[in-house]
């Protein structure tokens, strides 16, 4: 098996529609960490997992700069931006996305070891 991760700074920033009240509810930013892992078990006909710049163009390319609001069809939530970057590279198994030193969320498919 083989695996590679491609971590990514994009600035960006979302407001959160929460059932409670939170600062979060105003539009803010964050220089986000996002870090995706892919894996094969075998390489593609150019010998990779997959290309860190396809990588980079699908989630760098459209989030950084961005309000997340307007670009997710989702409440943007690191949780559903984790999800949701893992969904845009079928070889993606798990996603880790930081929005600040000390906040993580961490996407993991159900069924990666089916992959």
């Amino acid at each position: 098996m083989y695996y590679v991760s491609k971590r990514m700074e994009i600035a960006g920033c979302h407001r959160l529609n929460l059932s409670y009240e939170s600062k979060c509810g105003v539009l803010h930013g964050h220089n986000w960490i996002i870090t995706v892992y892919c894996r094969a078990k075998e390489l593609n006909k150019d010998g990779m997992v997959v290309d860190f710049k396809q990588v980079k163009e699908k989630i760098h390319g459209y989030l950084d700069h961005g309000n997340f609001n307007e670009l997710l069809p989702f409440n943007p939530t690191a949780e559903n931006i984790a999800r949701w970057c893992t969904e845009q590279i079928p070889e993606c198994y798990k996603t880790k996305v930081q929005e600040s030193e000390s906040n993580v969320a961490i996407y993991i498919e159900d069924d990666y070891e089916d992959k």
